[in-house]
């Protein structure tokens, strides 16, 4: 059973300790790549050892922010810290068994794998909370720390066009580019620029996007093998998810993908008149009210199936 913290206790618990291997999720996001930055950053900065877990899955998008911060583990005594990850079962792979000793999160939806948890599912992104973390640990932020939470913030927001944006929101980046942040490149490269690749992906899905409901549901699926036909990377499909919610019209937009093991990943992006998380959580999943995903076993036909009879509960198909 976790220990439920405030952001004081959590700050108080990394002054008290040291030796810090902090961790991101599964398939990782610019929000759980930025906040493990700043993290590792802001606890080098007050004298603690701090590295970022080498995640295998960290693509080369993200490589700026994590320069010379990560490690793989050791034989070490580590104190483990996790950034944006909801449940044990989206830990890194390889660190599935890991002994957390503090959960740093934003979903409401989070199962307590941690010993001590702080989730705040009020924070736009978790990179918001690690800026009033690092405020009370006595943190001067610095141009890198800057842009590693404008990248956590940015991207969980949909560079600011996203429901879940407060004032917040905004105070956390008007304090990055205070402290220096060059937004205008982080902004170009994550919302702008695209590679071939990734255009010939859009209008793939364009053709073949299945709509239902009037139009109002809109499922999508990117097979494994277009995946490789198109020389795809995870970085070209990074903020995929929400492609079809950019139509008139859609209020619930599904992307199927085949994962490891077979799995079917499902993501689902939702108006303000449904509940992604909700939907989701009658599949073991989970997120946020416009943001949420679940993955089951059998590929993108049961993922297909599956996400479907979840919706049909809510409307009708």
């Amino acid at each position: 059973m976790t220990a439920r913290i405030t952001l004081q206790e959590a700050a108080d618990f990394l002054q008290s300790h040291d030796n810090y291997l902090i961790l991101s999720h599964r398939r990782p996001d610019g929000d759980t790549v930025g906040s493990c930055a700043a993290l590792c950053r802001g606890l080098r900065a007050i004298g603690k050892q701090a590295w970022v877990y080498a995640n295998p899955q960290f693509t080369p998008r993200f490589a700026p922010y994590l320069d010379g911060l990560t490690a793989v583990q050791g034989s070490g005594e580590y104190c483990m810290i996790s950034c944006d990850v909801a449940s044990r079962s989206l830990l890194p792979f390889g660190m599935e068994e890991a002994a957390v000793e503090l959960a740093l999160d934003h979903h409401g939806t989070n199962d307590g794998f941690a010993a001590r948890t702080h989730a705040d599912e009020g924070r736009a992104a978790c990179g918001e909370l690690i800026l009033e973390l690092l405020s009370l640990l006595g943190v001067r932020l610095t141009k890198e720390i800057g842009e590693a939470l404008y990248v956590a913030v940015s991207t969980d927001t949909g560079c600011f066009r996203y429901s879940n944006v407060t004032a917040a929101t905004f105070r956390c980046v008007a304090a990055c580019v205070e402290a220096g942040a060059e937004i205008f490149p982080i902004n170009r490269a994550f919302f702008e620029v695209k590679r071939r690749p990734r255009l010939a992906l859009e209008a793939w899905l364009v053709e073949h996007m299945e709509f239902f409901a009037g139009g109002r549901v809109a499922i999508s699926a990117i097979p494994s093998e277009l995946m490789n036909r198109l020389a795809l990377t995870e970085d070209d499909i990074d903020d995929i998810s929400g492609f079809s919610r950019s139509i008139e019209g859609v209020e619930i937009a599904v992307m199927l993908r085949e994962v490891e093991g077979g799995k079917g990943k499902i993501s689902l992006r939702t108006s303000l008149n449904f509940n992604a998380a909700e939907i989701c959580a009658r599949l073991g999943g989970g997120g946020h009210p416009g943001a949420a995903g679940a993955t089951v076993d059998g590929g993108i036909p049961a993922a297909r199936e599956a996400i479907s009879n979840a919706i049909s509960e809510v409307i009708t198909l």
